[in-house]
């Protein structure tokens, strides 16, 4: 049954992939400024082309877990949204803050901009990822705190399930975590310490939840399988997920001058981080496999399964080749953990963003369950155009960061940027593949707008 409060997801999928759109070309900026250093210099300098593609990145997949959310709890509660006028006013101011920021960084100097924000009255920019000004960040707890109200009152007020409750569990912790980022010790050791309950708590922790409620919902919907099933898979996935994640964050305490004893903790939990990711996996595809109905979406279960697949890669697999202390004391900081991070976010949240897009845009725009045969052929094109562009972004930047061990922490050790200049080829190759990645994105783009004989109806088998 659909709500017609749902339809307050569509903008929020709409900026979702405009950002997307964003984040992918500064990408390929800073890969052109890797091997032309003065590529678009000084009009976009390095680190405000990362700034965007790293703030872009966040911002974006907020807008789609926001999205999912407005779109999946009215049919998990069965009752409309709260408030969709608040959820339109939501959506406008965070835009608006979002755009804001970014022109703030491209039009001023970064110490500019602290200073006519307000910086000094409560220091908390400067650090990576949480670069935002202050001003900026006191509106994403205000846009968090009137999405939490709208989303938890509707599910309070309704049918209370498995997946709603967890995708509210998850929303809130990526709220309270994301209030340390206004701690911002003098002491080095604590401010490093304290920047990972934001950026480790969020990805290797809350929003495993918030991906794991999508894909169920998802699966549920397309699959038929008893929601009972998809219901034990999904707790064993979070405990697992929480129980992994939280110690796990020992693994980025290693050499900021902690105790020892997290290079234990983290080596242990961190080397168990891949187990919900596997296991998440292995959910997808017995739920696909068990399924008792055919739904005529076929690209969103190409999605559903990609988003399974390439996160136990990107997340679990090349997360836990470098997760031990003995190895993580070569690898920290070099080209291996930009090959984890790139196929992680893509493969987990990226993918899950685009999963639930797939499901739900073409309900929205009243095309029912799917987009035409041809508009999904399209798309399953863009899933694999991004899909093998990012396994090459991620093997390049691996080969990278091999050869960077090697010629930088060894015996008889080179400059760095002597370094630089001798694995600049797979810095190219890099650029190749996002290229190829960026094509892939706009033909996902392009299939909502492709026309051609409506999809089938659900059949139940």
């Amino acid at each position: 049954m659909q709500y017609q409060s749902q339809a307050v997801a569509k903008p929020y999928f709409i900026a979702a992939l405009s950002l997307f759109v964003v984040q992918i070309i500064f990408g390929l900026i800073m890969g052109m400024q890797y091997v032309m250093g003065d590529f678009l210099f000084p009009e976009i300098p390095f680190n405000v082309a990362r700034m965007v593609h790293t703030n872009t990145l966040i911002i974006w997949i907020l807008f789609g877990f926001m999205g999912a959310s407005y779109f999946l709890v009215p049919e998990e509660a069965e009752r409309e949204l709260e408030s969709p006028r608040l959820a339109i006013i939501t959506f406008w101011v965070f835009l608006a803050a979002a755009g804001l920021t970014v022109i703030g960084y491209l039009s001023v100097p970064y110490s500019t901009l602290a200073k006519v924000t307000g910086n000094h009255l409560l220091p908390t920019m400067g650090r990576e990822f949480l670069e935002q000004p202050t001003i900026t960040k006191i509106g994403i707890v205000l846009v968090a705190l009137s999405f939490l109200y709208n989303i938890g009152m509707t599910v309070l007020k309704g049918r209370k399930t498995v997946v709603s409750v967890v995708l509210v569990t998850g929303l809130v912790g990526l709220a309270v975590f994301f209030l340390f980022s206004f701690y911002n010790p003098e002491n080095l050791i604590l401010d490093k310490y304290f920047w990972w309950w934001v950026v480790h708590l969020w990805v290797e922790g809350v929003w495993e939840l918030i991906l794991g409620s999508i894909l169920a919902f998802v699966l549920i919907k397309t699959t038929g399988v008893d929601r009972e099933i998809i219901d034990k898979w999904l707790y064993v996935i979070i405990a697992m997920a929480l129980i992994t994640g939280i110690i796990g964050t020992g693994h980025h305490y290693f050499w900021i001058g902690t105790p020892g004893y997290w290079q234990w903790l983290g080596s242990v939990f961190g080397a168990l981080e891949p187990i919900p990711f596997f296991l998440m996996t292995i959910f997808a595809f017995t739920m696909i496999n068990k399924r008792r109905r055919n739904h005529p979406n076929k690209a969103v279960t190409l999605w559903a399964m990609g988003t399974a697949v390439l996160s136990f890669i990107g997340a679990g697999v090349w997360g836990f080749l470098h997760t031990l202390a003995p190895v993580n004391y070569y690898t920290h900081g070099t080209q291996i953990t930009a090959a984890h991070g790139h196929m992680a976010f893509f493969g987990a949240y990226a993918m899950i963003v685009l999963t639930i897009i797939s499901y739900a845009m073409p309900i929205l725009r009243g095309r029912g369950p799917a987009n035409s045969h041809s508009a999904q052929v399209v798309e399953m094109w863009s899933f694999w155009f991004m899909s093998v562009a990012m396994v090459f972004i991620t093997l390049f930047l691996t080969g990278a960061g091999i050869l960077q061990i090697w010629l930088q922490r060894f015996e008889d050790a080179l400059p760095f940027m002597v370094v630089q200049d001798k694995i600049s080829i797979f810095y190219w190759m890099r650029e190749g593949a996002g290229l190829i990645f960026m094509i892939g994105l706009i033909l996902y783009i392009i299939s909502f707008f492709v026309k051609g004989k409506d999809a089938p109806e659900v059949v139940e088998v």
